[in-house]
């Protein structure tokens, strides 16, 4: 199973290292003709405003609204950010793949990031792990198909709909390998799951 990593902007070695360690192959995502070789996406942390604009400039933005339909996504900070429906900063242009709304740098600057040890709820399994949030996204309001896997301060931080999930935070800094395991083998199952059905739809 070949996983790919946007690769765009931000940091992006950790999660090929990650991704490496699940003995998935890991390749760069930088144009339409990459998405064609992978079964799975990482949108890694950065500033998603320049995020959202090299998505426009590298004329991806369709062909990541097709390539979701299919395959696992995992969005992690930024990433979370541009898969959301709605953001609180004009200047980002959302996919839309997540029904939720957010707002950026909601639990501060840079100077005010933490890392704090959290429950989460991982295909049934429940899990504490450091979770290092950086100028960390706030998710505002969830849709009816999205599951909360993890909150902080009564907040949802770590979140699942359908074959995609989305984290405020970056499990990349600390080695932590859970949710890329979850996204893309239980991702891939839900997705395959769908495509299945949806033959049988008449």
């Amino acid at each position: 199973m070949t996983i790919g990593v946007l690769e765009l902007q931000g940091d992006f070695e950790k999660h090929h290292q990650i991704l490496q360690t699940l003995g998935f192959e890991s390749v760069s995502v930088r144009n339409q003709i990459d998405l064609q070789r992978i079964s799975g996406l990482v949108i890694p942390g950065g500033e998603s405003t320049t995020f959202s604009k090299l998505i426009d400039q590298n004329n991806l933005r369709k062909s990541l609204k097709v390539f979701a339909n299919k395959y696992p996504i995992l969005g992690t900070c930024a990433g979370l950010i541009i898969m959301a429906q709605k953001v609180s900063d004009s200047k980002v242009n959302p996919l839309g793949i997540f029904d939720v709304d957010v707002t950026r740098n909601a639990y501060g600057r840079q100077i005010h990031s933490s890392t704090e040890n959290i429950q989460f709820l991982i295909d049934r399994n429940t899990i504490t792990c450091p979770t290092t949030m950086i100028r960390a996204p706030r998710i505002d309001r969830i849709g009816k198909n999205v599951e909360i896997i993890g909150s902080f301060n009564e907040n949802p931080i770590a979140i699942r709909e359908g074959h995609h999930v989305g984290l405020n935070f970056h499990p990349e800094l600390n080695g932590i390998s859970h949710f890329h395991k979850f996204t893309f083998l239980q991702g891939w199952k839900t997705s395959q799951t769908k495509q299945e059905n949806r033959m049988y739809v008449t």
